[in-house]
């Protein structure tokens, strides 16, 4: 049984998160520059089978695209090409820097490491895998 990878990209860095291999777990894996994102993919796909990609649909509270769109489809493009064996799929994200933050506030994680944007990204694509996963079951 594959995995799923779920990614909250961004033009500078992206939060990146997996599920168990049963796919009823989502657990952040890690926060990468979005420059090495293809690297890391080569070397995690090496090692792990993965069965679907998620990705974060930003847009804004109307509904509407956000501006990180712009970077958001030439990726989704971009896996879709390099990797046609994997389907893509896109939800949206809205809240989930929100709800990242929330979640280190009841975890009791201190201010400073709430400042912390990589690891608000590691949980945002958390959330965002979580959502597909309760959307799909």
């Amino acid at each position: 049984m594959g995995r799923i990878l779920a990614f909250d990209y961004g033009k500078k860095k992206t939060g990146i998160a997996v599920t168990d291999p049963l796919k009823i777990i989502a657990n952040g894996l890690d926060t990468i520059p979005s420059a090495k994102i293809y690297e890391f993919l080569k070397d995690y796909l090496a090692r792990e089978d993965v069965e679907a990609f998620v990705v974060g649909y930003a847009t804004r509270d109307s509904g509407e695209d956000s501006e990180s769109m712009k970077y958001i489809r030439p990726f989704v493009r971009s896996l879709k090409n390099k990797y046609p064996h994997i389907p893509v799929y896109m939800v949206d994200e809205r809240y989930t820097s929100k709800m990242a933050f929330q979640t280190m506030i009841d975890a009791g994680l201190s201010k400073k490491k709430r400042r912390d944007k990589w690891l608000i990204d590691k949980i945002s694509a958390t959330i965002i895998l979580q959502t597909f996963l309760e959307e799909n079951q």
